[in-house]
């Protein structure tokens, strides 16, 4: 059995194919342990120590590490286990057993859900070249993963989601579900108000959006989105605009680094820094 993986453009996420099916349909996401209970695939990968997130496609798994660990030593634990997964045959998903956490009325809201972005969110978005894809409901919460301008639909989906599906609160990038410590730091909370008061009503008026991904010692690391996905100038804004004015109102952060994958974006044109991150 051979297992391809990708890089995603969160350096914390790693989609692995296995060059079979996964699921027949849809996608399942298991944002933490607790919640793996119906997938003994998953439950297998968060035996593995430094996995924080689970998601399953229909042909590809994605795993989410916690910051600590290094990709080069979780990677082959990965590997092995999906690959023992398959080979022995256990199934992916499973039926709930009576008492289970999930109850009929959880997956009647997550069936609404999955229906709303098939059928309506998933079309708007593909109309500019954009997607929103489910990858898991908790707490009321609604996880997806954005791609291109459909992250410029984000306030529109919530809203959707929210009149149609009463039990939904709220709508979040799967990729900020696992908690950052360093979101919590001054440094990062200066960034986020400069990004959510300046920087971003301003890139909105072309469906761009920044998002702070983690902060890290003396380092920032943004996420271009939307708009700004994959933009020919978004090297020249980031080292003249946006990193500026990132040092100005945190000092002590030295390098902001953009992990965006631009290749993905609308702009086949871009050509990414040396190394494939832009340090500021």
């Amino acid at each position: 059995m051979f297992i391809q993986t990708e890089t995603m453009s969160d350096p914390a996420s790693m989609r692995f194919l296995p060059g079979q099916r996964v699921l027949d349909s849809g996608t399942e996401g298991f944002p933490d342990a607790a919640s793996a209970g119906r997938s003994p695939l998953a439950q297998s990968l968060f035996e593995i120590e430094g996995v924080a997130g689970v998601f399953l496609e229909p042909e590809s798994i994605i795993v989410e590490k916690g910051e600590e660990k290094d990709w080069q030593i979780l990677k082959p634990a990965v590997l092995g286990a999906i690959m023992e997964h398959f080979t022995t045959g256990r199934p992916v998903i499973v039926d709930k057993e009576p008492g289970a956490e999930d109850s009929a009325e959880d997956d009647e809201v997550t069936a609404k859900i999955k229906e709303l972005i098939a059928t309506r969110i998933h079309p708007a978005a593909a109309q500019d070249g954009g997607d929103v894809i489910y990858r898991g409901f908790k707490d009321g919460v609604v996880l997806l993963e954005m791609v291109g301008s459909g992250y410029g639909l984000k306030d529109g989906v919530e809203n959707m989601l929210r009149h149609y599906v009463p039990e939904v609160t709220g709508v979040s990038d799967f990729r900020e579900a696992e908690p950052k410590p360093g979101l919590d730091t001054p440094a990062a909370k200066a960034i986020q108000a400069l990004l959510d008061d300046t920087v971003n009503p301003s890139v909105a008026s072309h469906g761009g959006h920044i998002a702070l991904v983690d902060v890290r010692e003396d380092t920032a690391y943004i996420r271009l989105e939307g708009g700004c996905q994959g933009c020919g100038m978004a090297d020249v804004t980031l080292k003249q605009g946006v990193a500026t004015e990132i040092q100005r109102v945190a000092t002590d952060i030295v390098t902001v680094l953009d992990v965006t994958d631009h290749a993905g974006g609308d702009n086949p044109y871009y050509q990414p820094g040396k190394g494939g991150m832009s340090p500021m």
